[in-house]
């Protein structure tokens, strides 16, 4: 299965989000559903099943090592002309040594993982197919501040990609796994 070890943000820092988000919505970009918005730990790709029981334990170790952190929603950026991102901020030492942990916790489950990189939080909110100036976006959000709140959880989570082929359909996604920060 395809999966990746996530943050996901509370309902009400979700609905915060959506009231700036939405107003911004038109055809250039196709936007994320609300239902996709996490923060990602670590892409893991296709996941064998005979790796899910080392990977669980191993990402229950690196959840348990981990103590409760504040974030917030924050502000805007962009990859390149084709992707548009709401951020974090708050306590992004302690999300970026998450990511570190359930990066670890993967490999060391066998998991053929991506070359390692920073770890740069971001929230995915559009993309675009043709290079799509993004600057009214950027501006529009740019004094968004989400209210904090208490990352507890550590989820796994399955991405179920689209295959009806139906234009604008979205990939699924199905927590698989979750443990909480601190044991």
């Amino acid at each position: 299965m395809r999966l990746f070890a996530a943050v996901l943000p509370p309902d009400a820092a979700v609905a915060e989000l959506a009231r700036a988000v939405d107003p911004l919505h038109d055809d250039h970009l196709t936007w994320t559903a609300r239902a996709g918005w996490h923060f990602t730990l670590a892409f893991m790709g296709e996941v064998r099943d005979e790796v899910l029981p080392e990977l669980h334990t191993r990402l229950e170790r690196a959840a348990h090592r981990t103590a409760p952190f504040t974030l917030r929603l924050h502000g805007s950026g962009h990859f390149g002309e084709r992707a548009l991102w709401a951020g974090a901020a708050g306590e992004l030492a302690a999300l970026r040594m998450l990511a570190e942990r359930t990066d670890a916790a993967a490999r060391r489950a066998g998991v053929p993982m991506e070359q390692h990189r920073r770890y740069s939080p971001h929230l995915t909110l559009a993309r675009s197919r043709a290079t799509t100036p993004l600057r009214p976006y950027l501006d529009a959000l740019a004094g968004f501040e989400g209210t904090p709140w208490q990352v507890d959880t550590l989820s796994l989570v399955r991405s179920n990609l689209p295959v009806s082929g139906v234009p604008g359909e979205q990939p699924r996604y199905e927590t698989v796994g979750a443990w909480p920060l601190g044991g």
